[in-house]
């Protein structure tokens, strides 16, 4: 068996612009759940497809204005159930898990206003969102608890930092709560909020700061997709829990307001051994016979899918992808397999007109084993009528050319010296590595030595090229995650079109996030 050392350096070979051999799949025992650890559960599991799926509540504005919603979500705990006959302690967007869903209009301003009712700092980013710097939800950008006074506040920023290179100068502190304004200028998309904050993004967002954010425009009205309640946004993440109903996680500090990161077993990424979707354990949706969008949002910390839609006698039940991170895509393509690496987001439609009522449709993960297979499961409940369809054309952009960029970059993620790295650094609040101008393309190469998910605030990209090679199928579209494997070269050509500013790149395995694997790029 090539052991994992051996491996990596073929990668870092790889990467240096060396022959790769062809022999990928001895990475394969790292795939699926050998992208982490599993930290096992101490408490009996539910049965599969038990409980039914829930859907986030829709977030209702405090008020409107001529051209601006504006909302307020306060962060606190609160005991749900999500193993059945269980209280668990969550730290919940108005105390739920996920968060209410935000729905708003392209070229529409939101304004969110996050009151903080925790223990700790947080600091909330839309993830997709095309957003000024001073509410993208830049890392030591915190709401610090409003319960905490000044003492509080300077002595634990300084304790901050997980050896990365910062210092209280580097912070923006809002005390209490903050507000985010979302202009909004893009395309209609399945977005979501979490936390971001320094250090302990992996487990605040893991007790359940997450949430959907759907944008809506003109084009994407004008299509005859499914809607109602049968548009499902479904939120896929893996937890584990302890014997008396709590997460369970392996942080130096559960409290976390000392020492950051993980246990070193768990440093690949912690993945869970209870499947949630919209926080229910193996939840079973009941539907009519008609088509249904699936808007599938990867909220784990660091586990993987590859989704397939089972039938109950047999076979496979297709999807068409109509969109993906940033929107819609051009055409509809048919996929048997879902790949979604962690914050990543596809948009299909489903059509089970062809499944008998009675029959069950159960969606798994083609590279997970034992009940993680099982994510989900349809029941086909009644005959309905549908006047829904997929088009033949769903969206107008051009895709990018090598030719339109100004600039070339090489971004590489690396584990150096047990530490998680881009281009060999660890994260600084002083340090930028690009600086791209507004309104340009770029082409960027990541390499990476594991299965590293990047991803870029602000700014969207489309896929040029994946391990020298065409891209893949699932690589379609505009995006901001794109999941860059081992043995291969992902280049993108990113379009920095929205604000001067700050921005961040960085691994979104939030524990790698949080083991300083992020860079500042400065839009210029």
């Amino acid at each position: 068996m090539t052991s994992r050392r051996s491996v990596l350096g073929l990668i870092a070979g790889g990467a240096a612009g060396l022959a790769v051999p062809a022999g990928a799949a001895a990475y394969a025992q790292w795939a699926g759940e050998g992208t982490g650890k599993v930290l096992t559960s101490r408490i009996p599991l539910p049965k599969p497809f038990a409980v039914p799926l829930p859907t986030p509540p829709r977030a209702r504005p405090a008020r409107t204005t001529r051209t601006t919603d504006h909302y307020e979500l306060t962060q606190r705990a609160s005991a749900v159930e999500i193993l059945p006959g269980t209280r668990t302690t969550v730290w919940g967007y108005d105390g739920i898990f996920p968060g209410p869903t935000i729905t708003a209009r392209s070229g529409r301003s939101t304004s969110v206003r996050v009151i903080n009712s925790l223990t700790v700092p947080t600091s909330t980013h839309l993830h997709g969102g095309v957003t000024p710097p001073h509410s993208d939800g830049y890392p030591t950008d915190v709401v610090v608890p409003a319960m905490c006074g000044d003492a509080f506040t300077s002595g634990h920023m300084q304790s901050m930092g997980n050896g990365m290179h910062t210092s209280a100068s580097h912070w923006t502190l809002s005390q209490g709560s903050k507000t985010y304004e979302y202009p909004l200028k893009q395309r209609a998309a399945t977005l979501w909020y979490h936390d971001h904050r320094m250090d302990f993004s992996a487990p605040q967002v893991w007790r359940g700061l997450a949430g959907f954010f759907l944008v809506h425009d003109d084009e994407e009205d004008a299509l005859t997709l499914p809607g109602g309640d049968r548009d499902l946004p479904l939120m896929l993440c893996d937890r584990a829990f302890e014997a008396d109903g709590s997460f369970r996680y392996p942080g130096h500090d559960l409290s976390c307001t000392g020492t950051p990161g993980v246990q070193d077993a768990y440093m690949d990424g912690v993945l869970g051994d209870v499947q949630l979707v919209n926080g229910a354990p193996w939840p079973e949706a009941e539907i009519p016979a008609a088509r249904h969008r699936l808007r599938l949002l990867n909220a784990s910390n660091a586990r993987r899918y590859d989704l397939r839609l089972e039938l109950e006698h047999g076979g496979i039940l297709p999807v068409t992808q109509v969109g993906g991170d940033a929107g819609l895509l051009r055409a509809p393509q048919r996929l048997d397999t879902v790949p979604l690496a962690p914050a990543e987001r596809f948009d299909v439609v489903v059509d089970f007109s062809q499944c008998p009522v009675g029959s069950h449709v159960t969606l798994v993960n083609t590279v997970a084993g034992g009940r993680m297979r099982q994510v989900m499961r349809f029941r086909v409940a009644r005959k309905a009528t549908d006047d829904s369809h997929v088009p033949a054309r769903l969206s107008s952009y051009e895709p990018l050319t090598p030719a339109v960029a100004v600039a070339t970059r090489h971004f590489d993620f690396r584990r150096t010296n047990d530490r998680w790295t881009i281009n060999g650094r660890r994260f600084s609040t002083a340090e930028t590595l690009a600086r791209p101008r507004l309104g340009t393309v770029e082409r960027w190469r990541l390499s990476s030595d594991f299965h590293h998910p990047v991803h870029l605030h602000m700014a969207h990209f489309q896929v040029l090229s994946r391990g020298g090679r065409r891209p893949e199928a699932s690589d379609a579209g505009w995006k901001d995650t794109v999941d860059v494997r081992p043995y291969e070269v992902v280049e993108i050509l990113a379009r920095f079109d929205g604000y001067h500013g700050r921005y961040m790149l960085h691994c979104h395995n939030l524990e790698h996030e949080d083991m300083a694997m992020m860079a500042n790029f400065e839009v210029v």
